[in-house]
């Protein structure tokens, strides 16, 4: 059998990138899935690559800075699948690459928008559908910038570090009741935003800051969005039954030194 036969969950943020990766990979191991992102092209091409490679998926646009979407997220996969057993809060954003000094307000808060006011709200929106039924899963993605410090990214810095810290304060208080809550915290990952990322900080050279992004890691290499995919599906799953409040890092060993 494998992983996530008989389940039900969705991933935020799965229009590209590690959601896009992590759906695949929990649609091969079983699960249903709703897709879910802000970008409706992307959603509709991950639910076609899941359908083509013979899983099952649905796309449900969601905004997750805005609370009645997330609601609507929650109301839409009982509505198709009639239960939800885990779900992937991975929807974030980068931000600019600026540090505390000269970070620009407005830019600050849509990264709290998106990576910390979302996540609690998906949070709190989640824990309201599974204390009652006395199970469920609930991954977030936080970062290996969640972990330690780092230059130049000072929202996600503390964006993600606040992810963490929820992380762990709701695995505490929820794991009495069934409920089971971790994070999986992706170091220098090959997606469309570490691209971005890129091109910002080298316009038309993004080769050399990847080269040095893989050489970082003791595994001298960038890691692939499938294999935290692959952490993501276990974390949810049965097999991980004894698993809360951890941060799991995916990083090649680079917070290890």
């Amino acid at each position: 059998m494998s992983l996530l036969t008989n389940k039900v969950g969705f991933v935020t943020g799965s229009g590209s990138g590690i959601g896009r990766e992590s759906a695949r990979v929990m649609a091969r191991e079983g699960a249903a899935v709703v897709v879910s992102d802000i970008n409706v092209e992307g959603g509709k091409e991950t639910v076609e690559m899941i359908r083509g490679e013979g899983g099952e998926a649905f796309f449900i646009a969601a905004d997750v800075s805005r609370e009645s979407e997330i609601h609507g997220l929650i109301e839409g996969t009982l509505g198709q699948y009639g239960r939800l057993d885990f779900a992937y809060n991975n929807a974030g954003i980068a931000g600019p690459t600026k540090g505390v000094a000269d970070y620009p307000l407005d830019e600050f808060d849509k990264v709290v928008a998106v990576n910390l006011r979302g996540v609690f709200l998906a949070m709190q929106a989640e824990l309201a559908h599974m204390l009652p039924l006395g199970r469920g899963a609930i991954l977030n993605t936080s970062s290996t910038f969640g972990l330690v410090g780092y230059p130049g990214c000072a929202a996600y810095v503390a964006t993600k570090h606040a992810v963490a810290g929820l992380t762990r304060a709701a695995a505490i208080e929820n794991s009495a009741a069934g409920i089971r809550v971790n994070a999986v915290c992706p170091g220098a990952i090959a997606t469309p935003m570490v691209d971005e990322m890129a091109d910002e900080i080298s316009p038309g050279a993004r080769q050399p800051i990847f080269d040095a992004l893989g050489a970082a890691a003791p595994m001298g290499r960038m890691g692939r969005p499938q294999e935290i995919g692959e952490a993501a599906a276990w974390l949810v799953s049965d097999a991980a039954s004894f698993v809360t409040g951890l941060t799991m890092t995916v990083d090649g060993g680079w917070t290890a030194q």
